[in-house]
């Protein structure tokens, strides 16, 4: 009895380490926005705010901090975004003018632009939160990398959205320069937007 709990338990840490492993790779799910082996190119996009359109050529000359994700997401996106707006504050007024967190959501049916100003608003107000039409979600995932699934829904209607958890670093010429690996301090965030403003 004691060694099949603990061939069990030794299962359910292998898998554990295994989805940990793909979500870092940025691979979840299948079928979405299958992350391929060549480089992430990056790339304008133009998607929509509570304040109207947002472009990536409006971004120029600021450090942008990307990351996919969704509203009703339970954890990864929340620890994300409180890490992210550690570090906007953490910076100094100066630099912080010069930085912009874009949370993109792969979730257009229930995220709205109005939703997504009051759940980047909770975090920190130099916060954008933008999304598109899911065709125009796909394309701008798939340039930079990101792989995400839509998952069948329960019979209440909800669903989650699995999701890689990189969040990609953008130079202030608008050019996709690396990313930040989930769980990384405000201070490894700091450093990264530093390297890139100086």
């Amino acid at each position: 009895m004691i060694k099949r709990l603990g061939i069990g338990l030794a299962v359910v840490a292998i898998g554990v380490a295994g989805a940990a492993w793909w979500m870092q790779k940025g691979v979840v799910g299948h079928g979405v926005s299958p992350v391929s082996n060549a480089r992430p190119t990056g790339g304008d996009f133009t998607l929509e705010t509570a304040n109207g359109p947002i472009s990536l050529h409006d971004l120029r000359g600021k450090v942008v901090l990307l990351y996919f994700g969704y509203t009703h997401c339970p954890d990864v996106c929340p620890v994300t975004m409180a890490s992210g707006a550690q570090a906007l504050t953490r910076l100094t007024p100066e630099e912080r003018g010069r930085t912009r967190l874009l949370f993109v959501s792969l979730d257009p049916e229930r995220d709205t632009p109005a939703k997504l100003k009051e759940y980047t608003a909770y975090f920190h107000a130099d916060m954008i939160g933008a999304t598109g039409t899911p065709a125009q979600v796909t394309a701008m995932a798939r340039a930079y990398g990101a792989g995400f699934i839509r998952q069948p829904p329960a019979p209440d209607g909800s669903y989650a959205v699995d999701h890689s958890t990189l969040t990609y670093v953008i130079d202030p010429d608008g050019k996709l320069v690396g990313d930040i690996a989930y769980g990384a301090s405000a201070d490894k965030v700091v450093d990264s937007v530093r390297k890139w403003l100086s």
